[in-house]
């Protein structure tokens, strides 16, 4: 395999004007003197400071992409050790190396006398992020960050190493997904057992991983001069908009409006099925017995019917995804090595998004593409943003494109499905959402006391998910796997790579139910009002953001609630 997956060539259409076209900008003796270069410059004009910031913006963006092809390439075969020792080059030796360098570029610009001259809206955010960048930054936190990524590439080799062995074949965790549809209940549990069994083998390392992590994020938040890695979290990650006390209230509002529908829904399924008690493998077979849903076979496959339906919603979408598919951007099914879970990333030079996923053939991998298909569509309508911090919205913005995106294909799946299987698909979607949103609260609640308690046990933590899965989690009987219920949460990945990142999954949801419902009333005007919002990148603040969407950005009991009573309503009349 290449050490770089991606044919796509740099500088084609953003031609370079500050980096030398034949730049590395993978080695760090490239860069330093193009740093050195952007602290050096005179700065005699508010024009002289927005070509400065150009400049800068350009570099970011060639480190980035840099950057990104070889967490792609990494990720796509973690068993590589080339493409590892590629990746970790930039963990340990350049990041680390430029951070000091990204630092004194921050003061630079908050001391230069014609910084006031610049449009005070047009800077609004880049301004408040670069001045809260510069409060907390500490020279002393640059090795324990590298640690940290360090191992979260760990937990990444770890999980990409899981194998068992089935019907004769070693297959991967996400290729045993399919599995657990079948019809018959004997089978099912077999294979989650095997599933299981195998991330039990690794539970104790990855309480081990995760106990390091914490005392590096613990340490991180004390240098910066915060009591805990929760306060210190909210500012690091931009959330200017909303605060720890606003997630408590969301946490509380799904307990009280959601978390009984999902039960209720369990318990119907229960019923359904004919069980006394509902078991962790009767969650997705059909509790008519049919067959399960196969919408597709093979990585191209999806995409070619995902193309279809894109092209239904608006047939700009459908050739920006042709594109995507065109150039090689997609890396769709799963294989041994290749690293679990799926996501978009943005090459920040070419401004062209790569999507990665694990396909195994399910309904769930259509909706995989469609949620990573919307991030892509919004990184493709804010490429022409020349500041790369602009080409980007908060996660809370940007996982509503991608949640928005898949409630704008309902009904527009038949490239997949008959009309009756359609409706399934759609049941299963809207449940779902249904069990995503006391999942989000209870992942974010864990992290709140994770980070508030750094000095915990193994056990005292354990008993914390616990006592969170009775206040969020189903009706579920774990009767004799009781040490994997107490460590589900190893399977979130957010957990170990993005800390505290999951929140965003669960305020997005609620503006893409509210995208939703301009769709059913507008239809185009809703996607072309979506679709402006994407081009604004992360030029606003959230609000503002949602504002442009046609949602509210509010996550309290009156938003939610509405909103979770219209998807009821659509369950209901929806045939089983």
């Amino acid at each position: 395999m290449p050490a770089d997956p991606i044919a796509v060539k740099r500088g084609e259409e953003f031609p370079r004007r500050f980096v030398p076209a034949d730049a590395d900008c993978g080695q760090w003796e490239t860069i330093e003197p193009l740093l050195k270069a952007l602290l050096d410059r005179a700065i005699d004009s508010s024009a002289a400071l927005e070509r400065w910031l150009l400049d800068q913006s350009e570099l970011k963006a060639c480190v980035a992409e840099e950057t990104s092809r070889r967490y792609i390439a990494m990720t796509c075969a973690t068993d590589d050790e080339g493409r590892e020792k590629r990746y970790l080059y930039i963990v340990e030796t350049l990041q680390p190396n430029a951070k000091p360098y990204w630092h004194r570029l921050r003061e630079k610009y908050l001391a230069c006398p014609h910084r006031t001259a610049l449009d005070r809206t047009r800077y609004f955010v880049y301004d408040r992020a670069t001045e809260t960048e510069s409060r907390l930054y500490r020279e002393e936190n640059i090795l324990l960050q590298t640690e940290d990524d360090k191992l979260a590439q760990q937990y990444q080799k770890i999980c990409g190493a899981m194998t068992v062995q089935f019907q004769g074949k070693e297959l991967t965790l996400p290729q045993l997904r399919p599995f657990l549809e079948e019809t018959d209940r004997a089978a099912r549990e077999t294979v989650w057992r095997l599933e299981a069994e195998r991330r039990l083998r690794d539970r104790d390392a990855l309480d081990g991983l995760y106990r390091r992590m914490i005392d590096l994020r613990a340490r991180i938040a004390a240098h910066a001069g915060f009591p805990n890695f929760l306060d210190y979290a909210f500012p690091a990650m931009e959330r200017f908009d909303y605060t720890v006390e606003h997630c408590r209230q969301f946490h509380a509002a799904i307990e009280e409006a959601v978390a009984p529908a999902a039960r209720a829904m369990q318990e119907e399924r229960r019923k359904a099925l004919g069980l006394t008690t509902l078991r962790p493998w009767d969650l997705v077979v059909d509790v008519l017995g049919r067959p399960p849903l196969r919408p597709f076979q093979g990585g191209e496959a999806l995409w070619r019917a995902c193309l279809q339906v894109f092209q239904s919603i608006n047939p700009a979408l459908g050739e920006q995804f042709a594109s995507i598919a065109g150039r090689g951007l997609l890396d769709l099914d799963s294989r041994k090595g290749k690293a679990p879970g799926g996501y978009q990333d943005t090459l920040q030079e070419t401004r062209l998004p790569f999507i990665f996923m694990n396909a195994a053939g399910t309904d769930d991998d259509v909706y995989t593409l469609l949620h990573e298909g919307g991030h892509a569509f919004h990184a493709l309508a804010a490429r022409g943003e020349p500041l790369i911090e602009y080409r980007h919205s908060p996660t809370e913005f940007a996982e509503v494109a991608s949640m928005g995106t898949e409630l704008l294909a309902v009904g527009r799946l038949r490239p997949f499905y008959s009309e009756a299987d359609e409706g399934r698909s759609l049941r299963r979607h809207l449940e779902g959402i249904l069990r995503l949103l006391p999942w989000v609260a209870q992942i974010d609640a864990f992290q709140h006391w994770i980070y508030t308690r750094p000095d915990h046990t193994t056990d005292e933590r354990r008993a914390a998910w616990l006592e969170l899965d009775r206040r969020f989690g189903g009706v579920l009987d774990w009767s004799g796997w009781e040490p994997w219920r107490e460590s589900l949460w190893q399977r979130q990945l957010h957990l170990f790579e993005c800390p505290l990142y999951y929140i965003e999954y669960g305020i997005a949801q609620l503006g893409a139910l509210q995208v939703w419902n301009n769709y059913a009333e507008r239809g185009a005007e809703a996607v072309d009002r979506l679709r402006r919002a994407f081009a604004l990148g992360g030029s606003r603040p959230l609000p503002e953001l949602f504002e442009a969407a046609g949602a509210r950005f509010d996550f309290s009991a009156a938003t939610l609630q509405p909103l979770v009573g219209r998807l009821m309503d659509t369950l209901r009349r929806l045939p089983v």
